[in-house]
Order: C-alpha cells, then sequence, then structure tokens
C-alpha cells in the first residue's frame, strides 16, 4: 500500500465513524497537521503511530510482508514517475492519455529488467511529442 491509498484509507475510515481530524488526532496522541498530511498521501508513519491510529479508528492493524511482485514495483514506480509536471503536462496532450504512457513506460522497464527511471520517462516523452508534432 503506498501512501496515497493509505491516506484514501484513513480518510474513509474516520468518514466512516462520523471523525474529524481533531477527535482522531487527540485519540491517537498525534497532531492534527500530522494525520492530515496522512490523509493525503504525505509522510512517513512509524508502525506506532499507526497502530495508535487504528486504535483510534477502532480498526486493527495488520502488516505483512511477502514476496515483491516485480510488475508491480515497476507499476508502482511507473505510476509515481507519471506525477511529475511535465509527465502530466504531456499525457494530458496525448490520445489515450495515462494509461498507454504507463503501459509504454512498463513495457521499457520490463525489456530493461528494471524499474523505470526518470531518464526512462524523459525519454519516452519526448518521443511521443515527436510522434504527435508529425501528425
Amino acid at each position: 500500500m503506498d501512501g496515497a491509498e493509505l491516506g484514501q484509507e484513513l480518510r474513509a475510515r474516520r468518514r466512516a465513524a462520523g471523525r474529524t481530524i481533531a477527535s482522531v488526532a487527540a485519540d491517537a496522541g498525534l497532531s492534527v497537521p500530522y494525520i492530515a498530511n496522512l490523509e493525503n498521501g504525505r509522510g512517513n508513519p512509524t508502525l506506532a503511530a499507526l497502530a495508535r491510529l487504528a486504535e483510534a479508528l477502532g480498526a486493527r492493524l495488520a502488516v505483512s510482508l511477502g514476496e515483491a511482485d516485480t510488475a508491480d514495483a515497476e507499476e508502482a514506480e511507473a505510476r509515481r514517475l507519471l506525477r511529475t509536471p511535465r509527465a502530466r503536462a504531456v499525457v494530458a496532450s496525448l490520445p489515450g492519455g495515462e494509461s498507454r504512457v504507463l503501459a509504454a513506460l512498463t513495457a521499457i522497464a520490463g525489456a530493461a529488467g528494471r524499474s523505470p527511471t526518470e531518464r526512462d520517462l524523459d525519454r519516452l516523452l519526448d518521443l511521443l511529442l515527436l510522434a504527435t508534432d508529425e501528425r
């Protein structure tokens, strides 16, 4: 689960309980800005903080370790890279949008046998811009 997914889960649980950030913060012994940042996908919470949040929300924290799925890791990194301002601007101008660029970037990473890099993204965006300019 990445930071954005964690934030969505925390916000959904808090809202479902009809709670404010301030009330959860008080019960968990955490600050309002800290929880607001987590809900917005920012921050790097400790397991202790997550356990306190879970308890404050009447939930159970479960942590597991498993085998890494390379394809999932590559796609997660590609999604992270596509959040850059340049990527957003280029993707918005392309037919097929983000899903096609994501597929191309993960295919490049798969062919290279590693997660995509910013350099891979820049080259792909340059190529896409050149290809669309020739129409």
